[in-house]
């Protein structure tokens, strides 16, 4: 069974793209949400933690794995 990824992003960023390439290249599907909005970011940023500053910010079966390394870690446990 295939997990759930939702990708939270935003234009211009290179690690957002590096992280779809990745799920790309794993033919794993994925949602992605783009928050261009600076205001609409910071927002999100809050609900997601203290320590949250950056994109993209994935999440795996409504589980936040974090960032790039984050995902690839997750990856790696899922045995993706």
């Amino acid at each position: 069974m295939q997990p759930k990824i939702t990708v939270y992003s935003k234009s211009a960023c290179p690690q957002c793209e590096s992280a779809k390439m990745l799920l790309k290249s794993r033919s794993l599907g994925f949602e992605e949400i783009q928050i261009d909005d600076e205001t609409e970011r910071l927002a999100f940023y809050e609900r997601c933690g203290p320590s949250v500053r950056q994109m993209p910010q994935i999440f795996i079966n409504d589980q936040r794995v974090g960032g790039l390394s984050g995902l690839q870690a997750a990856l790696a446990q899922l045995g993706q």
